[in-house]
């Protein structure tokens, strides 16, 4: 009997676990060496970095390169900047795609499948190929070196996502909710913003981060629509970095301001990790 107890206790190996975790750490390591790299790229000394073979471990670590990015150039109006883009227009699909989404989902409204099928199709449509049009009509009002000029396209590029994402939501939500609070008395508007909403927070956070990081990361928009220096987001102030003389490529200032051009990304993801996930699978689950 123990003989049998022994050999039983003991472990076996499973070949289906062990490729699955080496599969997982390999998609790991694909995903945070280029990460990895830029860090560690703005973390070197000039030497190191265009030294050969590569070093890879930076023998001193310095902070001159992001001293260098607020030394030369106003890099913190940057930020401001695109993050004054990024909420403005994220809370513009909010508040704009949140009852759009809701009349979707409760009411029969005439043609509303023709009416969904036309925002998917805006969902897919490259955004790059409103660029002409956008810029022809920026011209026309004179909205160049103005905020706007980028608000309302990432408003525009972003509403029909928010639109679907939160009609799907909505779609889950028990209807015998908004028949009591009809019966106390709640009229359509009021019911949506104080009792509906608030229950969907996930699907909230879901959208206004997809948006916020679509409006965060934009480059062609503005480079374009804003030419004025104060103005300039992180994306086209990073790709417009320059050296000391006209061939010298700076890759440490251009490492530091990819690092924090996306670390305001990662710890708003990180934060809403949950919430992210939430309103993902609830979202997923019926549409």
């Amino acid at each position: 009997m123990t003989s049998v107890k022994s050999e039983n206790n003991n472990p076996t190996f499973n070949l289906g676990k062990f490729v699955f975790s080496l599969i997982v750490i390999l998609v790991i390591v694909f995903f945070l060496a280029p990460i990895v790299w830029q860090v560690l790229t703005s973390l070197k000394l000039n030497e190191d970095i265009s030294a050969i073979p590569n070093i890879y471990l930076p023998r001193r670590i310095t902070l001159t390169h992001y001293l260098e990015l607020f030394n030369r150039r106003p890099f913190f109006l940057y930020i401001l900047n695109s993050a004054f883009v990024s909420i403005v227009s994220t809370v513009l699909c909010l508040i704009l795609g949140s009852p759009a989404a809701y009349a979707l989902a409760r009411l029969k409204l005439p043609g509303e499948q023709i009416i969904l099928a036309g925002i998917l199709i805006v969902t897919l449509f490259p955004y790059v190929l409103l660029f002409l049009g956008l810029l022809e009509i920026v011209k026309a009002i004179g909205l160049g070196n103005n905020y706007l000029a980028l608000i309302i396209p990432y408003t525009a590029i972003n509403l029909p996502l928010t639109i679907l994402v939160m009609r799907s939501f909505f779609q889950q939500l028990p209807k015998d909710l908004e028949d009591a609070a009809k019966i106390d008395g709640y009229k359509t508007i009021p019911m949506l913003f104080k009792i509906v909403l608030p229950m969907t927070i996930p699907a909230l956070v879901t959208t206004g981060i997809l948006t916020f990081i679509f409006a965060w990361n934009e480059y062609i928009f503005a480079l374009t629509f804003i030419t004025k220096e104060t103005m300039k987001t992180i994306p086209v102030a990073t790709a417009q970095l320059g050296g000391t003389t006209l061939f010298e490529i700076p890759y440490g200032p251009i490492a530091s301001a990819t690092v924090l051009g996306t670390l305001p990304l990662v710890l708003l993801v990180l934060f809403f990790q949950r919430r992210i996930v939430q309103g993902l699978t609830a979202g997923a689950v019926k549409g």
